[in-house]
């Protein structure tokens, strides 16, 4: 392996119809989780959920426009002024605002060593592929 890897994002390997960008694969990083979300303007629809199931936290970076992310519905501004982090266990929820929203979303259990969800593994199939 090379000591770095740079790539254009909008090139890299994507699932959820384009959504998530598998950054953390293309890059090569095997020690947590990286993905980019591209959400259109205004977008209702990205799922509200959490890592109860797996202990993963999350840090949320915004990387171009705007919007809110509702955290056990309390909600909190997403712009390239802010990081935030969110537990495990809390409910959260993506709300693009009237620009869009570009994100990264780093991930990883604390005191263990991440294992990478398949869903982020280059080649794998798209959830949201026509079957």
């Amino acid at each position: 392996m090379s000591n770095c890897t740079v790539k254009k994002i909008d090139e890299m390997e994507s699932v959820f119809r384009g959504g998530m960008k598998r950054a953390r694969a293309e890059l090569g990083v095997e020690s947590f989780g990286l993905q980019v979300i591209d959400l259109p303007p205004n977008f209702e629809d990205y799922p509200e959920h959490d890592h109860s199931h797996d202990g993963q936290e999350e840090v949320y970076v915004v990387m171009r426009g705007g919007g809110e992310i509702e955290i056990d519905r309390e909600r909190f501004p997403l712009d390239g002024d802010r990081l935030v982090r969110v537990a495990a266990e809390a409910k959260r929820k993506i709300l693009p605002g009237p620009e869009g929203l570009r994100i990264a979303a780093i991930g990883g259990v604390p005191g263990q060593a991440y294992v990478a969800p398949d869903v982020t593994k280059l080649g794998e199939p798209d959830p949201m592929a026509a079957s």
